[in-house]
């Protein structure tokens, strides 16, 4: 999974990708400090997989991981190749989601690029972009569907819907926010729109607004009512606190963390809310080999998890031998699990369960 960190020049988005990843990314007070987009990968935190670690005493020792990109600020204008508009256009479409850094606290020592705070000003300017570019891909899709649609209802009915979609965006709206059937939703995700993208909005406050209170912070409760409008996620993060903790130790980092009234570290709470999004869970491989977490999508049959691991898997599967983490734990060895009949053999129709382990059975 690919998230690509976006926002206006200056709202903390390096400092976050910093502190997510210790990537090291350049980040400094003033605009365009992001050039070329960082890259950095950490791993998807998965308690489960320590249970099993400390089970099967694994040579190898697998967690999923999410792909972090910070891509560089966008100005007015960038959807005509203003600023680094067309670079920051061509990097978004290559991300899974997107994590939209929105600056809301104050402090007179830290620019902000048009001179005030304004969340909600910020938020219309990169979304009127992502907008603009998305008209021009949704005015060649009309075209072509008119050329072809004389006499064929179907197409007619693709088209009328495309036109409804363009006065849509033409009203400032997200492509995400349009109102879809199913039919009409399977059209529009063959469309690459840059507003159809899930969008997580991360609103970079104070340490202040997590000791005293956010519903104190008006700047964040306009961020989470475009959310609501939107469709779209909402995470309530410091991204200079990100950047304190990221280099103490676990204990230290929870003890911190718990002083503060918080259960998890904003990445923690960052990678569940993209899964969350995403429609995503995880299944489990155990054994001496290996201990590792696979990433699929709600909803994905056994043979096709099969095929996360190999190709060959998903073409020769045979079945499922299945053990819910719970199972397993209570049992304390697979062994136990089976002899109580908890491992069920499950077939091609079987559906993932977040934290299955699996056996894939196959022949080719």
């Amino acid at each position: 999974m690919k998230l690509g960190i976006v926002g206006l020049p200056n709202v903390g988005k390096s400092t976050l990708f910093n502190a997510i990843t210790n990537a090291g990314a350049q980040s400094a007070n003033y605009p365009f400090c992001t050039i070329e987009p960082n890259v950095g990968v950490v791993a998807v935190p998965d308690s489960r997989l320590d249970v099993l670690a400390q089970m099967y005493k694994p040579d190898k020792f697998t967690p999923a991981t999410i792909e972090f990109v910070d891509i560089a600020g966008l100005v007015k204008g960038a959807s005509k190749g203003e600023g680094l508009g067309n670079k920051f256009l061509s990097n978004i479409r290559e991300v899974d989601a997107i994590v939209h850094v929105v600056r809301c606290f104050e402090d007179n020592e830290i620019i902000h690029v048009d001179g005030q705070i304004g969340p909600a000003r910020d938020i219309e300017t990169i979304n009127l972009e992502l907008i603009f570019s998305d008209i021009e891909i949704l005015d060649r899709r009309i075209d072509k569907t008119a050329k072809a649609a004389k006499g064929d209802r179907k197409l007619m009915e693709e088209l009328e819907f495309l036109k409804e979609l363009k006065a849509h965006l033409e009203e400032g709206k997200s492509a995400r926010s349009f109102p879809c059937e199913p039919e009409q939703a399977e059209i529009l995700a063959t469309i690459p729109l840059l507003s159809n993208k899930p969008v997580i909005y991360a609103a970079n406050l104070s340490d202040g607004d997590f000791e005293h209170g956010l519903e104190d912070n008006a700047f964040y409760s306009q961020v989470c009512q475009i959310a609501q409008e939107e469709h779209a996620g909402v995470l309530p993060i410091c991204a200079r606190l990100e950047e304190e903790i990221s280099d103490m130790s676990l204990e230290d980092k929870q003890l911190f963390l718990e002083e503060l009234g918080l259960e998890q570290s904003g990445l923690d709470r960052l990678i569940r809310e993209c899964y969350d999004l995403l429609g995503l869970i995880s299944f489990l491989t155990a054994g001496k080999p290996e201990v590792r977490a696979w990433t699929i999508t709600k909803g994905t049959k056994a043979p096709q998890a099969a095929g996360k691991i190999h190709t060959d898997f998903e073409r020769g599967f045979i079945r499922a031998e299945v053990v819910s983490f719970a199972d397993l734990v209570a049992c304390k060895t697979m062994a136990a699990a089976k002899e109580k009949g908890l491992v069920r053999l499950e077939g091609k129709d079987y559906v993932m369960q977040d934290g299955d382990i699996v056996l894939f059975r196959f022949n080719v």
